[in-house]
């Protein structure tokens, strides 16, 4: 596994150093988006501990259902109490049984995500879907803007397309926060732009999940966990409940594909505008 690995970094780094000198297609010296090149994060020891663990995982048993993303999708795993941050059992509600797997990273962006899926997380798995949850934490550090973190998310769905090329891709937006009119605006940007590009496609199916995140035209603050650290931190993460609302959103879609009966979807619950072939 480390001999393994070994070779998948310098493949990493020397894709990365050929976006870097201007390789990438379209692009030259100077002029480059991060936001679509490989960049990995295996000199963090929690990243790189994590990351082979899920290469194990993928690799000892059947995947039926991948959820690719960042600390929004990393929370799967965590259990209560408190309330707010139990997500185990609604995960196990909606994926138990499902030969689900999670693949989130904790700040994780699309750049981190492109060398995970380039060094083995799409390699030797035929899933039926793939669920893809990311672009918030390019508007972080890195402060790539829509006209960068779009490109970036086309390249993972991109590579997804490529490297599992019978699996239905469940594209979700990128959630509303309370971190900066910035950060607001290049949200509503990104979405606006997926929308547009993944309307009608047959493969990619983009859920625009905003409507549930928001009240009276404001944020939802009570389904944001963030509220409750210590310190408080920025909107950002959805609680178990908002989650749930994700999860029962995109049921209809995942089942579909999945080709199984929806998990005890509620009638009545509002669901997140999908985009569908005409």
């Amino acid at each position: 596994m480390a001999r393994m690995q070994s070779k998948r970094w310098i493949r990493g780094a020397a894709l990365l150093a050929l976006f870097l000198l201007g390789g990438a297609p379209g692009g030259r010296a100077g002029d480059v988006n991060l936001a679509m090149a490989p960049i990995s994060r295996m000199d963090l020891p929690w990243w790189r501990q994590r990351f082979e663990d899920k290469e194990t995982e993928l690799r000892s048993r059947k995947v039926t259902l991948v959820w690719y993303g960042d600390s929004i999708t990393e929370n799967w795993e965590r259990e209560g109490p408190p309330a707010w941050r139990n997500f185990a059992p609604v995960w196990e509600r909606f994926y138990g049984g499902r030969d689900a797997i999670n693949l989130g990273f904790v700040g994780d962006s699309t750049a981190n995500l492109i060398w995970r899926i380039m060094n083995g997380e799409a390699d030797g798995i035929a899933p039926k879907v793939a669920v893809v949850e990311i672009g918030a934490n390019n508007f972080g550090l890195p402060r790539w803007p829509a006209s960068e973190t779009v490109p970036g998310i086309e390249s993972v769905v991109r590579l997804l397309r490529e490297h599992l090329p019978g699996t239905g891709i469940v594209l979700l937006s990128v959630l509303p926060s309370e971190r900066s009119d910035w950060v607001s605006e290049n949200t509503v940007l990104t979405n606006e732009a997926l929308a547009r590009i993944y309307a009608g496609s047959r493969s990619v199916h983009f859920i625009d999940l905003t409507s549930l995140f928001m009240k009276d035209g404001k944020l939802d603050r009570s389904l944001f966990l963030d509220q409750y650290l210590s310190p408080p931190e920025p909107l950002l993460h959805p609680t178990a409940e908002g989650m749930t609302k994700i999860a029962t959103a995109i049921e209809p879609t995942i089942a579909t594909l999945m080709g199984d009966r929806d998990r005890d979807f509620p009638a009545g619950l509002p669901v997140a505008r999908v985009q569908t072939p005409p």
